[in-house]
């Protein structure tokens, strides 16, 4: 019994000893408790004062593109400068390309950095391309045109129009050049002549020279002046304009043009005006008159420089060497010359082709 009662004290006092050295134990680690709480908080702290600055740098990014794009000044960063609307310094220009309203690199050649050109300017050196002789006879249509409007319709014929008794008489020498320049007031009409005027002018004198245009113009004149005065017509532009298509005309008889919604051989176009304007007229058959006197005009010159050489005549439409020497020489004289009449040849032998739209 002694021994039992040993025993179970015995066993009692170790359990005390135990429960002893844990509660020791626990109170030994009570500092670790209370300080992971701090660790937490001063984390915490820490990661919300770096998303604070986060939102504040976010934000000012978005300021600053709001100015950007609305073209006012930027708010200061840290370690930097303060932007303002006058701090564009040249080295800044031109390290730093421009940019547009979208943020974009401006692309170089812009129309801030070119010249500006006015539609004056662009009319102006249009005008000063056109050939010279063609400019010249396109700038008395106008002149004349002008005259004409401010004369009136009764004055106009009185001073403009062909009259042999004072042309002869009078010595109104200006007479056959206003006749050969007159196309009426200002109308669709107007428009569509003087446009003739300059395409085939210029065709004739691209292909032929500056000399040679100015020979076949005289000769028009010359011939033109007397079946006016034979036929009673007191102005002849819309034979001169029917003459160069002649002459064109023969150069490349075959050549398919477009005529309203045919298509008809380059030779027969003449015609074709001519019986259009017949066809405005109301079928007045006095309204072919001019377009058969420029066709007996424009042949004339035609036969005679290139048709009776062939046959053994001697060409007597060539224009004088200083004619040549001075008119032609702004295109580089002698070897241009040859290139142009290379050009009239090949204009001649030329075959048939894709058709093409004049007029």
């Amino acid at each position: 019994m002694r021994l039992q009662s040993i025993s179970a004290r015995g066993t009692a006092a170790v359990a005390i000893i135990c429960i002893i050295c844990i509660i020791s134990s626990v109170d030994a680690k009570k500092p670790s408790l209370t300080f992971r709480p701090q660790r937490s908080i001063t984390f915490t702290s820490r990661q919300r004062q770096q998303q604070s600055i986060q939102q504040q740098n976010y934000d000012n990014n978005i300021f600053n593109t709001i100015l950007d794009i609305r073209g006012g000044a930027s708010r200061k960063k840290r370690g930097g400068k303060t932007a303002t609307l006058y701090s564009s310094s040249s080295q800044n220009k031109k390290s730093s390309p421009k940019k547009t309203a979208t943020g974009k690199a401006k692309v170089r050649g812009s129309v801030k950095d070119e010249p500006e050109k006015s539609a004056v300017s662009d009319t102006l050196k249009k005008y000063k391309a056109i050939l010279p002789l063609t400019r010249i006879y396109i700038t008395t249509v106008g002149i004349v045109t002008l005259l004409g409007l401010l004369l009136g319709e009764e004055m106009a014929q009185g001073v403009l129009a062909l009259d042999p008794i004072r042309t002869i008489n009078g010595l109104e020498l200006w007479r056959p050049i206003t006749a050969a320049c007159f196309l009426g007031p200002p109308s669709i009409g107007w428009l569509m002549n003087a446009y003739y005027l300059f395409e085939y002018g210029s065709s004739l004198e691209r292909a032929f020279g500056t000399a040679q245009h100015l020979l076949f113009l005289f000769i028009q004149i010359m011939f033109l002046s007397v079946c006016s005065i034979f036929f009673g017509q007191p102005f002849f532009a819309q034979s001169v304009i029917t003459s160069m298509l002649h002459v064109l005309s023969r150069s490349m008889p075959n050549q398919k043009v477009k005529w309203l919604i045919f298509t008809v051989p380059y030779w027969t176009l003449p015609y074709g005006l001519m019986a259009t304007d017949v066809l405005q007229a109301q079928g007045n058959a006095a309204a072919a008159l001019p377009h058969i006197m420029g066709i007996l005009s424009g042949h004339l010159y035609f036969f005679h420089k290139n048709v009776w050489p062939k046959i053994g005549g001697e060409d007597w439409l060539v224009p004088p060497e200083f004619m040549r020497r001075k008119l032609d020489q702004d295109y580089g004289g002698g070897d241009v010359s040859k290139s142009k009449e290379s050009i009239s040849n090949a204009l001649k032998s030329r075959k048939k082709g894709k058709g093409r739209k004049l007029g």
